[in-house]
C-alpha cells in the first residue's frame, strides 16, 4: 500500500496504540496535520505553545505509564519544546516528539525556520533520528516507541524533513525492531542478588531508599511487599513518592534537601542501605563528603548502570529491571533460613520513633489571620481523600505539596524533580487529565510559576478540562526569596512580584471559574466548592504568608544530618 509519508506516521503512531498527540502546526509539519485531518483514530490537542505540548505527553506517560506523543514544527517550534525535552529526559520519561524539519534539499543552508534539530537536542534526548528517506520512516519510528520505553526509559525525537512527510512509499510497520548497539539488561544477576539478601539480613540498622525508578518500573507492589516482609524503615525520593504508601507507619517521609528529620537520620545512620531506583542525587544526600563519613554498606538496584556508583560507591551493584530484580530478591528470602535481627530491628525503630518526635513539619495552626501554605495543601489532602492526581510547578510550592500530601499510590505525583521547570504544572495537569478524563487532577502552582505557562488556560477551555488549579499566591519567587534570606543577606534581588493580575478575572477572561481566598477559615469551603464543579476549570488564588519558608532544609553544602528544622535555627 502506497502511503504519503505524513500517513505512515499517523499510522505508525495508530500501531503503538497512541490515543493524543499534543501539538501545534506550521509549516514544516502541515503535511502530517492533513494526515490528522483525515484520519480519526489518533486524537489531536491544540495547546498555545510548543512547551507545553510537550509537558502535555508528560504528563500524560508520567500518569498513564504509557509513552507520550508530541508533534511540533521546525524552527522555533522545535526550540520552544526543547525545556519540556529537557524536563522528561532528566525525570526519564517514556516519550516520542516528532519534529518538522526543512525539506532534505534545503538542510544546511540557512532556510526559513531551519535549526540543528538533531544537534540541538542531542544532549537531552535518550536518542534522535533524523530520517531522509520515507522509505525508512516506519522501521525509524518503531526503533524510537522501543528505545523510549525500554531500559531506562526517555524522550527520543524523530525529525521528519517536509518532502518526506509528502513523499510516498509501501507501509509496513515492523512488530519488531533489534538494535545492535541498544540491548537493556533485564534480568540481575542471580549471584549479586543473593549478597544482597544476605546482607539485609545480616543488617542492624536497616533502610530502604526508593525512587522513581520504582515507579517507572511499574514496581510498587513488589517494593511496598519488599518492605512489608523485612519490617525495615522506607523513605521516598521527591520523585518516588508514591512509591511505597506514604500513612503506613513503615514510611519514615520523603528525604533530602527538604526531607523529613527522621528520613535524613535513618539514611546517614543506618548500616545497610537499599537504593531501589533512585541514583544519590546532590538533592537527596547532600554533601557527599558528609555522606561518606557514616560507614554504611550499600546495595543499589538499577537499570541503567551508568547510574550505578556515579556519585557513590556502592558495594552490591545490581543491574536490571527492578520488577525482575524484586520478584527475586523476594523468592530468595522466602527461601532463607534466617531472618532479620529482631532486636537489634526493634531498637532501631525505636531510635527513628525519637527522630520521629522531633515533628519537623509543625507548623502554627493557630493563626487565624493569615492563610498558611501548609495548610492548603493539607485540606487538599483532605477535600480530595488523598486521592487525586495532583501535579506541581517547581519551589516552595513543590516542597509543601510534597511534604503534606500524603501519596499512597504511585503516579498520583507529577512533579518536574531533575530539571525543576517552572510552568510545568498546568499542561502536565492537562495531558494527565486527557489521560483519566474522570478522575480528579489539581495543579499545586505558585503566582510565579502559573505565569509561564499561563496561555494554557485556552487549551483548558477548548478541551473542557475540569482542572483545578491551586495557586499559593505569597507575592515572591518564594524559593529565591528563601534562599536569599538564607544565604545573601536578606537581599531580594529581582524576587517580587510587583505587577501581578487580578487572577480571578483572568481566569474568567478565559472563561472559567476564579475565586480568592484570604481568610484560613475559608480554605475548606473554597475548595469544596471547587471540586464539585466536575466540569469546570477552577482556578483558587489563596494569599498566603509572605514569610513563610520551606523546613526541614539542608543548607548548600551541608550534610543530611545538618539541617534546619524552623526559624528558630537561623
Amino acid at each position: 500500500m502506497q502511503l504519503s509519508g505524513a500517513e505512515i506516521t499517523l499510522r505508525c503512531l495508530a500501531e503503538e496504540g497512541v490515543d493524543y498527540i499534543f501539538g501545534y502546526p506550521g509549516g514544516a509539519v502541515l503535511y502530517i496535520y492533513d494526515a490528522i485531518f483525515n484520519q480519526d483514530k489518533v486524537k489531536h490537542i491544540l495547546v498555545r505553545h510548543e512547551q507545553a505540548a510537550v509537558h502535555a505527553a508528560d504528563g500524560y506517560a508520567r500518569a498513564s505509564g504509557r509513552p507520550g506523543v508530541a508533534l511540533v514544527t521546525s524552527g522555533p517550534g522545535v526550540t520552544n519544546a526543547v525545556t519540556g525535552i529537557a524536563t522528561a529526559f532528566l525525570d526519564s520519561i517514556p516519550m516520542v516528539i516528532i519534529s518538522g524539519q526543512v525539506p532534505t534539499r534545503a538542510i544546511g543552508l540557512d532556510a526559513f525556520q531551519e535549526v540543528d534539530t538533531v544537534g540541538i537536542t542531542r544532549p537531552c534526548v535518550k536518542h534522535n533520528f533524523l530520517v531522509k528517506d520515507v522509505a525508512e520512516l516506519a522501521t525509524t519510528i518503531k526503533k524510537a516507541f522501543y528505545v523510549a520505553t525500554t531500559g531506562r526509559p526517555g524522550p527520543v525525537l524523530v525529525d521528519i524533513p517536509k518532502d518526506v512527510s509528502q513523499q510516498l512509499a509501501e507501509y509496513d510497520y515492523p512488530k519488531s525492531v533489534s538494535m545492535r548497539s541498544y540491548n537493556p539488561v533485564l534480568k540481575g544477576h542471580a549471584g549479586q542478588i543473593k549478597k544482597a539478601v544476605q546482607m539485609l539480613l545480616e543488617a542492624k540498622r536497616p533502610m530502604i531508599y526508593a525512587g522513581g525508578g520504582v515507579i517507572l518500573g511499574d514496581a510498587s507492589p513488589l517494593l511496598t511487599k519488599l518492605v512489608r516482609t523485612l519490617g525495615y524503615p522506607c523513605t521516598n525520593t521527591l520523585m518516588g513518592l508514591g512509591c511505597y504508601p506514604a500513612s503506613d507507619p513503615q514510611f519514615v517521609g520523603m528525604l533530602g534537601m527538604h526531607g523529613t528529620y527522621e528520613a535524613n537520620l535513618s539514611m546517614q545512620n543506618c548500616d545497610v542501605l537499599l537504593a531501589v531506583g533512585a541514583r544519590f542525587d546532590d538533592r537527596v544526600i547532600g554533601n557527599p563528603e558528609h555522606f561518606f563519613q557514616a560507614g554504611r554498606r550499600i546495595i543499589h538496584i538499577d537499570i541503567d548502570p551508568s547510574s550505578i556508583s556515579k556519585r557513590v560507591k556502592v558495594d552490591v551493584p545490581i543491574v536490571g529491571n527492578i520488577t525482575d530484580v524484586l520478584e527475586e530478591m523476594l523468592r530468595q528470602l522466602a527461601a532463607h533460613e534466617a531472618k532479620p535481627d529482631a532486636p537489634a530491628l526493634a531498637a532501631w525503630w525505636k531510635q527513628i520513633d525519637e527522630w520521629r518526635g522531633r515533628d519537623c513539619l509543625r507548623y502554627d495552626r493557630s493563626n487565624t489571620e493569615i492563610i498558611k501554605p501548609q495548610s492548603v495543601i493539607e485540606q487538599l489532602w483532605r477535600v480530595t481523600d488523598g486521592d487525586a492526581y495532583i501535579t506541581s510547578d517547581v519551589g516552595q510550592h513543590q516542597m509543601w505539596a510534597a511534604q503534606y500530601y500524603k501519596f499512597d499510590k504511585p503516579r498520583r505525583w507529577i512533579n518536574s524533580g531533575g530539571l525543576g521547570t517552572m510552568g510545568f504544572g498546568l499542561p502536565s495537569a492537562m495531558g494527565v487529565q486527557f489521560a483519566f478524563p474522570d478522575d480528579t487532577v489539581a495543579c499545586v502552582t505558585g503566582e510565579a510559576s502559573i505565569q509561564m505557562c499561563i496561555q494554557e488556560l485556552s487549551t483548558c477551555k477548548q478541551y473542557h478540562l475540569p482542572i483545578k488549579i491551586i495557586n499559593l499566591n505569597n507575592r515572591y519567587l518564594g524559593m529565591v526569596r528563601q534562599w536569599q534570606e538564607l544565604q545573601h543577606g536578606n537581599r531580594h534581588s529581582e524576587s517580587y512580584m510587583e505587577a501581578l493580575p487580578d487572577f480571578v478575572k483572568l481566569a474568567e477572561s478565559y472563561g472559567h471559574v476564579g475565586f480568592r481566598i484570604d481568610r484560613p477559615q475559608d480554605i475548606e469551603p473554597a475548595m469544596r466548592e471547587a471540586f464539585a464543579l466536575k466540569d469546570r476549570t477552577v482556578f483558587m488564588d489563596f494569599q498566603t504568608d509572605q514569610s513563610e519558608n520551606v523546613f526541614p532544609m539542608v543548607p548548600g553544602g551541608k550534610g543530611l544530618t545538618e539541617m534546619l528544622l524552623g526559624s528558630e535555627d537561623l
